[in-house]
């Protein structure tokens, strides 16, 4: 009995090695929830950190949790090695999100988007995200529709996915 060979899990998989064995800089998004425990949020932080450290780049969303510690480890690493996109306007984020973004060089606001519902906006902005990365690090609930699909997406554009599930 012969076994066909799936072509395209074979590109994936050689896709995923080269972007693993890729010593330079790597563009990298690191999304996820808004709720996000404390001590998990650290972890975040933590990897952002090390991750900017590394001489990658991190680009990310403006929300409060797993984005808003993405930010700030990034911030403590290298500034200049983080990149914002948000949904919508500056205009339309938290009091608590602003002023954490307004210290980000590069930001990049959608207000095209301020119409939008922010689930609508967010799906947006995410396709966006994974559009500038190489690979996507996302930590999500297995209900995490909009995250989930922002997965789904990226690993149809051949991107590495890692996926952090908190429940």
């Amino acid at each position: 009995m012969s076994q066909s060979i799936d072509l395209p899990k074979i590109d994936e998989l050689a896709q995923e090695l080269a972007t693993i064995q890729q010593t330079g800089s790597k563009r990298i998004a690191l999304l996820g929830s808004r709720h996000v425990p404390i001590t998990h949020q650290h972890l975040i932080e933590m990897m952002s950190y090390a991750l900017v450290l590394a001489g990658n780049r991190i680009v990310t969303s403006g929300a409060t949790g797993t984005n808003a510690a993405a930010i700030r480890g990034a911030m403590r690493a290298d500034p200049n090695m983080l990149t914002v996109i948000l949904p919508q306007s500056l205009d339309r984020q938290s009091a608590e999100s602003r002023k954490q973004i307004a210290k980000v060089m590069h930001l990049v606001e959608n207000p095209a988007n301020d119409q939008l519902s922010l689930a609508e906006a967010s799906s947006l902005c995410n396709k966006e995200i994974i559009s500038r990365c190489q690979q996507l690090i996302c930590f999500a609930f297995h209900d995490s529709r909009t995250l989930l699909q922002t997965c789904r997406e990226a690993e149809e554009q051949r991107k590495v996915v890692t996926l952090f599930y908190f429940d």
